[in-house]
């Protein structure tokens, strides 16, 4: 199985081609084979990725694969792992639920037609973390462009008074 550091307690797990996932209140946990790689922090072999840092998660019920995608940097390839689950147990709800617990505001806000920037702020589902603020922005909007950087940090403004931190 998965060591995890002490302090947290596993909720659900799930064996995995060629390894193992298991979730905890405050992150997944993935033991991948050797040639996967992540930016997460990883020890032993483990990638811990808290579920703040996670984008997304879809479920693939006819291939019984789980694709989650790690938050990322605008122009730089987000992580992404593809896991075969032999038997998803409870870890497909809680994946759900510690996901959905993470965001605290996301907000869509239109650029010029329907193309915009989504505000998204995060935080860990403990709380025990300050809340973090990105930005997606839709396919053909370039976020170096001064008119969208206007809108996106005009959205962050309101967004942040809005949660109650500005």
């Amino acid at each position: 199985m998965i060591a995890l550091p002490a302090g947290e307690r596993l909720l659900a797990w799930a064996d995995i081609e060629g390894g193992a996932a298991a979730g905890t209140r405050d992150a997944l946990y993935l033991r991948l084979p050797t040639d996967e790689s992540s930016p997460a922090t990883q020890a032993e072999g483990t990638i811990r990725i808290p579920w703040e840092h996670v984008q997304a998660a879809d479920w693939d019920p006819e291939a019984s694969t789980l694709r989650v995608a790690e938050v990322g940097h605008w122009g730089e390839t987000r992580p992404v792992h593809q896991l075969m689950l032999r038997e998803p147990g409870h870890l497909l709800e809680l994946v759900r639920e510690r996901v959905t617990a993470s965001i605290l505001l996301q907000r869509h806000v239109t650029v010029w037609a329907r193309r915009g920037v989504r505000v998204i702020a995060r935080r860990a589902p403990s709380g025990a973390q300050q809340v973090r603020w990105t930005f997606e922005y839709d396919e053909g909007v370039d976020p170096d462009d001064p008119a969208v950087r206007l809108v996106a940090d005009a959205a962050l403004v309101q967004a942040r008074d809005e949660v109650g931190l500005g």
